[in-house]
């Protein structure tokens, strides 16, 4: 059909997909160096793109709403009256995501007195009539009513999920409806709670959808009220005006007064200027390079006729001038332009032989302060060798020195500097210096003396901010530096290295690197002070630095051939679940498939009456949903085993050994202190802090993780319920303090103050109860929350809540006073004074403020078990060096350390990391740290 259309048409619903964009970063917002929140734009520019580029429309639209009341206003006052305030960020950007339209050339249609929903209903419905196929591109169900064989919804992608077309099909089916028209029934008898509209007082969705399947419509149902019994019947004829006005303010108009111009909709070529200033501004570099194929214009310097263009081809083929309305133009700040490479006078040295190296090294010992880089072949400091050393000790001046690419050559020009990287009594300025520590050990040289990482400092100073070089020049020195994908271009398979560039270039780069450090070091350093974290960058995170190095250089050693062995056998079990659970299915299917599992369960084996779907109208699979059906048949158990087997074996049993490092026979994360607001380490390259413990086929990965030789035995050192000892520190609660004074389990503490009971009468399911308020206590918990994770009753759950905050009172206190704290300053801190900023704290947005007020409860607990955790290791790894222990710590796993132990000095090991883990921060809670040895972690653990 679509073959013989007119053409392709795509409507977006602005504010549903700006509203869906925002929420999808509400864990992680993305904020740049200016301030702005940028996670909705970003998300609707990617949702977009992705449209653009796989449904390649040949017409297109973004409609929004407008401020003005709407005849729905007028017919009820109370329409919509209930929504919350439009959250601030998302106010500030929609002026940008309007400047992103338009700079795609894309028209933006309104029309004061109709809602989006009326206008894109409009268009469809003239665009039918034109012989288009028209795609309505929005998460609202609403627009189910609108749906024929020519207007179709387009649900965009979402959670892994690909995007999803709606058609008369999959709508009716959702509905259990002959006619898509009858969702306006459905929608008039239920209503709907976030415009309003009022329905029928106690009619679901269920009761909507018999009724509707039973009269056709609501005009029938209320002529035929006769049939209806009991309370329904009273229901019901009660609330008929009632029922006719809420189908009416869930009828879209299909005739508001707004244009359709093929012309004008027809996609064309993208503002390509407008794109790159508008990029520049909100710093979307990745998206710059996908969409203009270049480098952003703005402050991006091009040496020597190098161009950051690679020829990409534009994802768009044909040209139409398209503007956005005049009235919809809001004031925006003008992009800055910064200075760069080309328009700042500086001087860059290359030191090309022995004579010039020796001058430098001279000018180099008369400082105290010395800013450095390296240049290497790659990200990986365990396999990238270097291809030259960079120095600056003064602004706008530095000096280049290449290395040849022999290794033994390479290495004699660096012992030519040794004296000065290990010289104590200088400063060594970097930005991720863990980095280049870890290079320059390769080469036997030792970088000694006092550590700024302008990176770290950053970090400690705006934690929610970015932290890479680039940024911070921008943002604090109003200038940008030289991109390295102009050098050996673009990130993939056909990116070449530093030694591929010329030498001139290199220099340039390299010695520039050094220069804007060592000016950012002098930028941070009275704002750590101002910002009062002086001390915890000094003290934590800078001294963190040689103990994360020291244990990535180590790495851990992994027994290939367990895993190798461990990879057959959950072959066989996988084989083994899949002909069990078809046996039990009575029928073949793909069990990995989420539908056809869904469909075994509810229309073959039909395992309970009332299954949930998910929003697209499939049935729910996850997780969650098959954890709660387990007992009601033996398939449920046996899908989720397979599910976990099929995980383990394609996450980590097949990819660690893949992982292992050449040159060591290693395995070696790479730990980063900058990436968790709260403060939390975080891995990668691979993430061992995912690696599974929570099930007996988990728990055997830990097995292949083993000693260096047999001399060494696995030591696990865990903090035991370490944030419930913070949250008892900082409130001060007697009640909780004396439970872990007295030595007690803190959950049947918990559980037999809340039920009232003696500790002995605690039952298994009163403790798993009271465990659960506990942590979840420290997430802000509610009612709705614990009734779901325990699958209790609401009523019973706020009981529970209740309770635990009379046997506890200073805990709630503690809740408020953070909540108030972060109202009046605008963040809170841990224990050592580690910041977290909640710049929605105060929002008109009951949702975006809420989340604020959880986050300002949990961060200084989660954030102080951080700083506690860092400051055992800092200690623990002086010791070790103090007694010249040949045990190294190999690992940091939230609240557990891992350390490759001699046998000879594993009783020394253990006082001192368990002293060093208790006494690491001043409580007066008792700490507890639960340790272990074995032959492998598991063992240990």
């Amino acid at each position: 059909m679509e073959s013989q259309s007119a053409g392709k048409l795509f409507l977006l619903d602005a504010f549903a997909l700006i509203y869906r964009a925002y929420f999808a970063f509400s864990n992680n917002h993305r904020i740049n160096s200016k301030g702005l929140n940028t996670s909705a734009i970003f998300g609707f520019t990617n949702t977009l793109l992705e449209l653009l580029k796989k449904e390649k429309p040949t017409h297109i639209a973004v409609v929004f709403d407008t401020a003005a009341d709407t005849h729905r206003h007028t017919d009820f006052a109370a329409y919509k009256a209930q929504r919350q305030e439009v959250p601030e960020d998302i106010s500030r950007a929609i002026p940008y995501v309007m400047r992103l339209i338009e700079g795609f050339n894309i028209p933006c249609i309104m029309k004061d007195g109709y809602e989006a929903d009326d206008v894109i209903g409009t268009l469809a419905k003239r665009a039918e009539k034109e012989g288009f196929i028209t795609y309505m591109m929005t998460p609202d169900k609403d627009f189910g009513q609108l749906v024929t064989e020519n207007i179709l919804i387009y649900k965009p992608a979402r959670a892994g999920s690909g995007a999803e077309i709606l058609g008369i099909k999959e709508v009716c089916a959702r509905y259990d409806i002959e006619r898509t028209e009858q969702v306006i029934d459905i929608l008039g008898l239920m209503g709907d709670s976030v415009d309003n509209i009022p329905g029928i007082p106690g009619v679901g969705e269920k009761t909507a959808i018999q009724l509707v399947k039973q009269f056709g419509s609501i005009e029938n149902l209320l002529a035929n009220t006769d049939q209806l019994k009991g309370k329904l019947k009273e229901k019901v004829e009660l609330n008929k005006e009632m029922a006719i006005q809420s189908k009416r303010l869930a009828t879209i108009v299909l005739d508001a007064p707004v244009e359709f111009n093929e012309e004008k909709l027809r996609l064309g070529e993208p503002n390509r200027e407008a794109l790159r200033e508008l990029f520049a501004e909100l710093e979307f570099r990745r998206l710059a390079q996908q969409v203009l194929g270049e480098e952003l214009p703005v402050g991006t310097a091009t040496i020597s006729g190098i161009s950051a263009n690679n020829g990409q081809v534009s994802l768009f083929e044909t040209t139409v001038e398209v503007t956005v309305p005049a009235e919809t133009q809001e004031a925006v700040d003008e992009p800055k332009i910064y200075n760069n490479i080309g328009t700042v006078p500086h001087s860059y040295k290359c030191c090309v032989d022995e004579e010039s190296r020796k001058e430098l090294i001279a000018e180099l010992r008369k400082h105290t302060e010395i800013s450095f880089d390296t240049e290497t072949t790659g990200i990986d400091t365990m396999q990238a060798e270097l291809v030259g050393l960079s120095f600056s000790v003064r602004p706008h001046e530095g000096w280049y020195v290449p290395l040849p690419a022999n290794y033994d050559e390479a290495r004699s020009i660096v012992q030519e500097f040794k004296e000065i990287y290990e010289n104590e009594n200088i400063i060594k300025v970097g930005q991720n210096i863990k980095y280049d520590l870890n290079m320059l050990r390769w080469y036997d040289v030792e970088v000694k003396g006092t550590l700024f990482d302008t990176m770290l400092a950053h970090y400690v100073i705006k934690p929610e901010m970015r932290h890479n070089m680039d940024v911070l020049a921008e943002t604090y020195l109003n200038y940008s530096p030289v991109s390295i994908e102009t050098l050996i271009g673009k990130k993939g398979k056909d990116q070449g290295t530093m030694r591929d560039v010329a030498l001139d270039l290199v220099t340039e780069y390299a010695a520039e690197d050094a220069d804007v450090t060592l000016q950012l070091k002098y930028q941070f350093v009275p704002m750590l002070e101002q910002t009062a974290t002086t001390k915890l960058f000094n003290e934590v995170e800078t001294p963190l630095i040689r103990v994360l190095a020291a244990m990535e250089r180590e790495g851990i050693k992994l027994d290939v051939a367990t895993m190798k062995d461990f990879s057959g056998v959950l072959q066989n079990d996988i084989a083994d679940f899949e002909k069990q659970i078809q046996e039990l299915a009575g029928t073949s299917f793909n069990v990995s498939s989420p539908k056809q599992v869904g469909d075994i369960l509810f229309d073959v084996l039909k395992i309970v009456e009332k299954p949930k779907k998910t929003k697209t109208g499939q049935y729910a699979t996850s997780e969650d949903v098959m954890s709660k059906l387990s007992g009601k048949h033996p398939i449920v158990d046996k899908i989720l085993d397979y599910r976990e087997l099929v995980k383990l074996k394609n996450t980590y049993v097949d990819a660690l050994p893949l992982m292992v490092n050449p040159r060591t026979g290693k395995i070696h994360t790479s730990f980063n202190q900058v990436v968790a607001v709260t403060g939390r380490l975080s891995s990668d390259n691979p993430n061992l802090q995912n690696i599974p413990i929570r099930t007996e086929r988990g728990r055997e990965v830990r097995k292949a993780f083993i000693p260096r030789n047999p001399d060494f035995i696995l030591l696990s050192a865990d903090y035991s319920q370490v944030e419930l000892r913070i949250i008892a520190e900082v409130s001060k609660d007697e009640a909780m303090i004396e439970a872990f004074k007295s030595g007690l389990d803190i959950h049947t503490a918990t559980a037999a103050k809340v039920f009232g009971v003696e500790p002995k009468a605690v039952t298994s399911d009163m403790r798993r109860n009271a465990k659960m308020v506990n942590f979840g206590i420290i997430y802000g918990i509610s009612a709705f929350g614990l009734s779901e994770r325990l699958n209790i009753p609401r009523k019973e759950a706020a009981a529970i809540i209740d309770n635990y905050f009379i046997q506890y009172p200073h805990i709630k206190d503690y809740m408020d006073e953070s909540i108030a704290k972060a109202k009046k300053l605008g963040y809170v801190e841990t224990i050592l004074g580690r910041k977290r900023y909640l710049r929605d704290i105060n929002s008109g947005n009951a949702t975006v403020r809420g989340f604020a007020e959880r986050n300002a409860i949990n961060a200084p607990i989660q954030g102080s078990a951080a700083d506690m955790i860092k400051m055992a290791m800092i200690n623990i790894h002086r010791e070790f060096e103090k007694n010249k222990f040949r045990s190294r710590m190999l690992l940091q796993v939230h609240d557990e350390l891992v350390f490759d132990v001699h046998r000879e000095e594993e009783d020394k090991v253990k006082e001192i990391v368990a002293d060093k883990m208790k006494h690491a921060l001043p409580l007066t809670v008792p700490v507890e740290v639960e340790m272990g040895t074995g032959e492998n972690w598991l063992e240990a653990h």
